[in-house]
């Protein structure tokens, strides 16, 4: 059950072109947007910095990886929300429906690159409280990824960060799209709406 319910779409007129960016990127206005516009600058920064992280013509890694590494990053911190959110990203993406149900054994499964187990374990370390990542973790992702490509990828975690936060302590109601494909693809995970169901 939401804690502050979402604003409708239509009440706050000025955020229309933030919105239809976020429904541009995600197929629809999340409900985590619509509580935001409470307070219109968060919305606008939000958007800055999603566009910022998943740049379509700019970015230096695959829009299917930084999905994967957020539906990692949210599933370590335990975000129903944001876990069924970047599975439907990743799908998107046209990551397959088969390695999205796998996401969570990406060490074991030959589904995965090692390039790619490198990137999710360090999803997972740099999500953690207290934070996780070591040198280590650094030594791994240099052997496949450049300063550029490390700095984009923590982006997109600290960008998922702020998410899973704002939308497991909001309980932000959860869209149909997302629960639905998180209903199918997600059971080996046990997720459930939780606290999300409207």
């Amino acid at each position: 059950m939401a804690r502050v319910d979402p604003l409708r779409r239509e009440a706050v007129p000025e955020l229309e072109d933030f919105f239809q960016t976020f429904e541009r990127r995600m197929g629809f206005v999340p409900n985590s947007v619509k509580t935001m516009a409470r307070r219109p600058k968060v919305v606008q920064a939000l958007a800055a910095l999603g566009l910022a992280v998943y740049d379509v013509e700019h970015g230096v890694l695959p829009m299917g990886l930084k999905s994967m590494a957020a539906q990692v990053s949210s599933t370590a911190t335990g975000c129903l929300y944001c876990q069924a959110h970047f599975s439907t990203n990743a799908n998107r993406m046209e990551i397959p429906d088969e390695k999205i149900e796998h996401l969570w054994e990406f060490e074991t499964s030959p589904l995965f690159t090692d390039e790619e187990r490198v990137a999710l374990r360090f999803a997972i370390a740099a999500s953690q409280v207290p934070n996780g990542v070591t040198d280590e973790h650094f030594d791994e992702l240099k052997q496949y990824y450049d300063d550029e490509q490390i700095v984009e990828l923590l982006a997109t975690i600290s960008y998922v960060g702020y998410l899973n936060r704002w939308n497991d302590s909001m309980g932000t109601p959860i869209e149909d799209f997302p629960r639905t494909y998180a209903q199918e693809h997600l059971q080996g995970q046990d997720w459930v709406p939780g606290k999300h169901a409207r």
